[in-house]
């Protein structure tokens, strides 16, 4: 087990400077320091939000990268590229992140451990490689750290907001304006604790769309996040009376008829970790995605029948 000693250079809460020594993010240094492997002054604190001031001296014991035990899944994957350090694969619909209480198989990190041979343990033993997560029913581009440096460069770029992620969705109705920025803070809804929802101490968050396209009863728009909170899309765009297609979450009980959550992560823009090249990736639309799409297209072209 690693031992940082670090003075604090400003005040801040335990989480935040525990997350910004070791690279790692916030929800991960609380799981550290709940587990009583920080301290600051010597004395060992359980609480995230713990205060620390300018000058205290922090200590961090960061735990050893465990073996997994989540078991390696021959699961098909599409990568869009791979090198020393990083790969970048298509998620399909469907398809879980990582292993959690009810999906213990089959999820992508199963999938990534039989087909890759190296990722970072920084997420631990259940989330491996991954650097940032799309919903169980979203589809498209996701980024994997193949060590520790590249996953500590990759999350630095997602606190600072430099990887840019674009995604594509079908909303409920017609949209009248171009464009629009949703700035509402979100957080877990104190009527229903599975769900998220603007609430007015939740963390900011601010979601960019773009009209694209209006389609029959429904518009697919270019959603751009400029934060990462839970369910952010879906909530925002329900915030504005216009909730994602089919999502049984967020969603219409009579809205259009999809066959799946219509949202996409088409594009991921972020700067190589080593060569410092800037990247951009972009995800097939999936082809029921698309077929949704196109019927809805034809629909809102059909003449409207006769009375």
């Amino acid at each position: 087990m690693k031992q940082t000693e670090r003075i604090a250079a400003c005040d801040g809460r335990l989480d935040v400077l525990v997350a910004q020594t070791c690279g790692i993010t916030r929800s991960q240094a609380a799981r550290w320091i709940a587990a009583g492997l920080c301290g600051v002054n010597g004395k060992t604190l359980c609480k995230a939000g713990a205060a620390v001031h300018e000058g205290d001296a922090l200590s961090i014991r960061e735990p050893d990268v465990a073996e997994t035990t989540v078991l390696k899944e021959d699961i098909p994957l599409r990568f869009l590229y791979q090198d020393e350090d990083i790969a970048v694969v298509d998620k399909p619909c469907g398809m879980v992140v990582h292993p959690a209480a009810g999906n213990e198989t089959g999820t992508l990190v199963n999938a990534l451990l039989f087909a890759l041979p190296d990722l970072s343990g920084i997420g631990g033993v259940r989330r491996p490689g991954i650097v940032h997560r799309l919903d169980k029913d979203t589809s498209g581009v996701m980024l994997v750290a193949k060590n520790d440096a590249a996953h500590v460069a990759l999350s630095a770029q997602l606190k600072n907001r430099t990887m840019e992620k674009h995604y594509l969705a079908v909303v409920e109705g017609g949209l009248k304006e171009e464009c629009g920025l949703i700035d509402r803070p979100i957080g877990r809804s104190p009527q229903d604790r599975k769900r998220m929802a603007v609430i007015p101490d939740g963390r900011s968050a601010r979601t960019e769309w773009a009209r694209l396209e209006a389609l029959h009863g429904a518009t697919l728009v270019d959603v751009h996040l400029l934060t990462g909170r839970t369910h952010q899309i879906r909530v925002h765009m329900h915030s504005i009376g216009h909730p994602v297609a089919g999502d049984p979450i967020y969603g219409l009980k009579r809205g259009v008829a999809v066959p799946r959550l219509m949202l996409h992560a088409h594009t991921l823009c972020f700067t190589h970790p080593r060569t410092g090249e800037r990247l951009r990736f972009e995800a097939p639309i999936p082809e029921d995605f698309m077929q949704a799409l196109l019927k809805l297209r034809l629909d809102a072209a059909a003449p409207l029948p006769l009375k």
